[in-house]
């Protein structure tokens, strides 16, 4: 007779890791017979659908399983973020600089070592670009103009994969500027860029599930669920941490990784006063504050984790 509880136990440790090599086996295989978009659409449809049963089955927060009424502006938000800006800024403008700047400059152009292994190249791309993804996602935090476009993506109350991509455009423009900027800049290929869009959508996703996982060492290399749970908090001290969108590594360099030892509250979101509706969300970043953003440099006798 099969133990429930030995199967969940089983989810709970190897799920995160399975479905991340899962994935990224397909987009290897979709690169190798030269078809890496329909194969990342595959690996991220199998990645949703599989997130969305265990959320079901084992999930972290009971509570998290209830509606919130932002399904919809969730959705909204990932079509405009994910969908229209990062289509026209990675196809349009990534894909179109480098296209021309490449080819002008041959394989002279910038310092990447495009003869390493690949394998070799994508670790070095997801290791250079998260830099770039630090301080994007620090700046959402830690300076007032930036943190109103970044708070539509805080302002839920519940972590599902549905809200993965609910990221205001402007949110993502920086990003995605500040991340594949960097790769560019060293005169990475393409295929280097394609892969680092693929790996942060399968870690995104993975990152925000409300599935109930285990990580342990995991967790100093990657961004699990485990660190963004913290990352979400109400409280500056916890939430003002945890930068990192693939990797950890500039979190430990900078010293903002954090892994309380207990777990972490429920109670997500922000202070602020968002809108409701999709729309309102679009615009209320442009609005004048009613009151200050109090960053970590305001919280001085802040006391420590």
């Amino acid at each position: 007779m099969v133990n429930i509880e030995m199967v969940k136990d089983l989810i709970s440790r190897f799920s995160w890791p399975a479905l991340l090599i899962i994935c990224i086996s397909i987009s290897a295989v979709g690169q190798v017979y030269g078809h890496p978009v329909i194969a990342f659409n595959i690996a991220y449809l199998f990645l949703a659908v599989t997130l969305f049963f265990l959320e079901r089955r084992i999930p972290f927060e009971n509570k998290w399983l209830e509606n919130d009424g932002q399904t919809f502006a969730n959705i909204a938000h990932t079509l405009t973020s994910k969908g229209v800006v990062q289509g026209l800024v990675i196809f349009g403008g990534v894909i179109g600089i480098t296209s021309y700047v490449t080819p002008m400059a041959g394989e002279a152009y910038g310092i990447w070592p495009r003869h390493w292994p690949m394998p070799v190249q994508i670790i070095m791309g997801l290791a250079a670009a998260e830099f770039g993804l630090y301080w994007a996602h620090r700046l959402g935090h830690e300076v007032g103009i930036f943190w109103r476009f970044h708070a539509v993506h805080h302002s839920v109350n519940r972590l599902w994969i549905i809200n993965t991509g609910r990221f205001h455009f402007i949110d993502s423009v920086i990003s995605i500027v500040l991340g594949a900027g960097i790769l560019i800049a060293l005169g990475a290929p393409l295929e280097i860029i394609t892969w680092l869009s693929a790996i942060t959508a399968y870690i995104g996703m993975l990152t925000h599930c409300n599935v109930d996982m285990k990580f342990k060492w995991l967790s100093y290399i990657f961004n699990t669920p485990e660190l963004h749970r913290w990352h979400h908090s109400r409280k500056l001290v916890e939430g003002n941490r945890n930068y990192g969108e693939n990797l950890m590594l500039w979190d430990h360099i900078f010293r903002t990784w954090i892994r309380p030892d207990r777990r972490p509250s429920a109670n997500i979101g922000i202070t602020d006063d968002m809108p409701t509706t999709f729309l309102k969300q679009l615009i209320w970043p442009f609005q004048k504050p009613k009151k200050k953003f109090y960053t970590e440099r305001h919280l001085r006798k802040a006391k420590k984790i």
